[in-house]
């Protein structure tokens, strides 16, 4: 061939190129598909960018993101983002060709307890000139062995890691490129090309909309699968997260990384046949929270439910429960046995008195170290009226319950016992049920409800001491970023929350969560607020990223060794007439019975002997005190009358010896 037939054959493939090229990316149109399409239909949630490149290269900047990716788990996830452009970034120019495209990653539950993402990206025109696909089928490395296999008429390239001996999983459908370390997530992006699961869910649809585009990135929680994905981190998700997974459809958020602060605004559409609260507060108005005044300052969770006027919420939940016929008919047998047993109308002695905000709150509390420090409070319209009305519940129940229990004063709060078990479970749902037969006090304008009476007493020391959220100053520049009005408001403490979960779980998941403690801490205070808007809910996330060095100096932890702590299994000093320090050993500590009704409280060692029991009436102190050493012996003795040392209290050596007597 002559140069001048070369070169004219050149100059034609070029041309018909260019052509090509031309008519791909500006005539051809019509057969693109969207990224959503090909979302497996089980995503927990999906993130989705436009700019992956410039935004991940932000993120990665962050101190939230440094931070994080010094823990194994996030920078495994790291790796696991990385490791599709790693494989591209071989050749500079692809990576640059491939530039800056739509992607979304989506988390999936494939197995109990095993979870992993799916990649989508949007490779646009570009993708009908094949050169990804190309450029894998000839990919050679010693670090990779690249095989395919056909699934469904589709071509799967499998990309063998031979360091990490894991497999990347690659699909091409029409522009979109598809990927995942789990082969069934690929397959199942496959089976649903057809017939797209999520992206033609009407309820995924409505939220999209609204959502729109904007910011850094767009977030979609899936709630259905949300219970089975925090499976994967805890043997119990709880009965909130059950309560969301079944009550909730979709939210969707757009969201920014801005500094130390995560925020993300979007909105939520809800299950109309589950969701009673939410159903109920759509048409209920919204109002200020103002249970901070008395939660106190080691408040881990607090969940508010505000409206205009609380009867106005109990109209509505009595009209939504109508709908169901069965719950409402279980709902009127529980209120009719309830007011035809105590001879009560529960609107008039109960609904009546509770202003526009209730709430449940959990705390580390200072007075107990059980998971179970859970309180019920409800804002009243008027204190006086409300204790009216519920000591006339009291007598009521004191005339048919043989459990006879008179009130008990804690610095100067009265504290009572209301015995009627499933009480607030038939008032309220199932959301309310574990407030069940329990003490209240009432602290100003508020009522406070719970299960157990120490949980109480921390709330009133916290309310008398002033160390409450409303006067916690974090707390306060953090409910600055929420609206002040809301239908719903959830607030968590990170610190507080890891103190109150150390107290209570075995001892390898102690070392789990010392191991990850900083990572637990640093983000010190989330925010959930949502608000009516329509037949949806505005929806608000704002996420605190503190220096885990800097939280550590703003709060107590309680994660120290158990050998450091006073309930040991180490020998005690024996008390001799040496050792004695005869003006302090009869201050016994402040004592907290979990259960004012019952005759005996006692508490034990680690090693399982008694360290003190005392004997009770009516929730104080009336009867014998014994006090033991760590190896069993009897170490105090003596009596209490209404509350207070009575008569003569001894001291004995191990010998059994009295060392030390008094007269009180």
């Amino acid at each position: 061939m002559t140069k001048r037939k070369f070169l004219i054959v050149i100059i034609l493939v070029i041309l018909s190129f260019v052509l090509y090229s031309f008519y791909t990316f500006y005539i051809d149109t019509n057969d693109n598909l969207k990224s959503i399409y090909l979302v497996p239909e089980d995503a927990v949630y999906i993130i989705e960018t436009q700019d992956p490149i410039d935004n991940w290269n932000d993120i990665s900047k962050s101190d939230i993101w440094k931070h994080l990716n010094t823990n194994t788990y996030f920078n495994e996830l790291a790796e696991s983002l990385n490791k599709i452009d790693t494989i591209f970034k071989q050749e500079e120019s692809i990576f640059n060709r491939i530039g800056n495209r739509e992607i979304l990653i989506s988390a999936h539950v494939y197995k109990p307890k095993k979870y992993d993402f799916f990649y989508v990206v949007d490779l646009q025109k570009i993708a009908k000139l094949n050169i990804l696909k190309n450029h894998l089928n000839t990919f050679t490395n010693s670090d990779y062995k690249v095989s395919k296999r056909k699934y469904h008429n589709h071509e799967i390239i499998e990309i063998y890691d031979v360091i990490e001996r894991e497999t990347l999983h690659i699909s091409f459908i029409k522009n979109q490129m598809i990927a995942s370390y789990v082969h069934s997530l690929v397959e199942a992006s496959i089976d649903q090309y057809i017939e797209p699961k999520i992206g033609r869910n009407l309820d995924f649809i409505e939220v999209e909309k609204e959502v729109g585009y904007g910011d850094m990135f767009r977030l979609y929680v899936q709630y259905q699968y949300l219970d089975e994905y925090l499976k994967v981190f805890t043997n119990d998700s709880g009965s909130l997260t059950k309560t969301l997974s079944s009550s909730l459809h979709f939210s969707g958020f757009n969201f920014d990384v801005d500094d130390n602060t995560i925020t993300a605004n979007g909105i939520t559409n809800f299950n109309e046949e589950v969701s009673l609260y939410l159903k109920s507060l759509q048409n209920s108005g919204n109002s200020s929270r103002r249970i901070p005044e008395i939660a106190p300052k080691q408040t881990a969770f607090y969940l508010s439910f505000s409206f205009d006027r609380f009867d106005k919420f109990y109209t509505n939940f009595e009209n939504v429960l109508k709908e169901k016929p069965e719950e409402f008919k279980a709902y009127l047998d529980g209120t009719e046995q309830i007011e035809n047993f105590l001879k009560i109308d529960l609107k008039k002695h109960f609904v009546s008195w509770i202003d526009d905000e209730i709430a449940l709150i959990q705390l580390h509390s200072t007075v107990t170290n059980s998971k179970k420090d859970v309180a019920l409070i409800l804002k009243t319209t008027d204190s006086d009226e409300a204790n009216k009305n519920l000591q006339f519940i009291l007598e009521q129940i004191r005339r048919k319950s043989p459990v006879k229990f008179k009130e008990v004063s804690y610095k100067g709060h009265s504290i009572n016992f209301m015995d009627i078990k499933g009480f607030f479970k038939i008032l309220l749902g199932d959301l309310f049920k574990e407030i069940d037969k329990p003490y209240f006090t009432i602290l100003d304008d508020y009522v406070v409800f719970s299960n157990h009476p120490n949980t109480l007493k921390s709330i009133i020391t916290s309310y008398i001491n002033d160390e409450t959220l409303a006067n916690f100053e974090s707390f306060e520049d953090f409910d600055n970023n929420f609206d002040s009005r809301s239908s719903v408001f959830a607030y968590i403490n990170s610190p507080n929350l890891y103190n109150s979960a150390y107290n209570f779980v075995d001892a390898k998941a102690k070392k789990e969560l010392i191991n990850n403690k900083d990572y637990f801490i640093c983000f010190s205070q989330i925010g959930i607020q949502l608000k009516s808007e329509n037949e949806l809910f505005e929806t608000k996330i704002v996420v605190d990223y503190e220096d885990p060095k800097i939280v550590k100096t703003k709060y107590t932890f309680t994660d120290s060794p158990i050998s450091n702590k006073g309930n040991t299994t180490s020998k005690q000093i024996e008390i001799t007439e040496e050792t004695i320090n005869k003006e302090t050993v009869f201050n016994i500590k402040e004592i907290f019975p979990s259960d004012l009704t019952a005759k005996k409280f006692e508490k034990k060692y680690y090693n399982g002997k008694p360290r003190f029991s005392v004997e009770l009436k009516n929730g104080l102190k009336q009867g014998d005190y014994l006090e033991y050493y760590s190896n069993g012996k009897l170490k105090i003795k003596g009596k209490y009358k209404r509350d207070k040392q009575d008569g003569t209290w001894r001291v004995y050596n191990y010998k059994g010896d009295v060392v030390f007597k008094k007269r009180f």
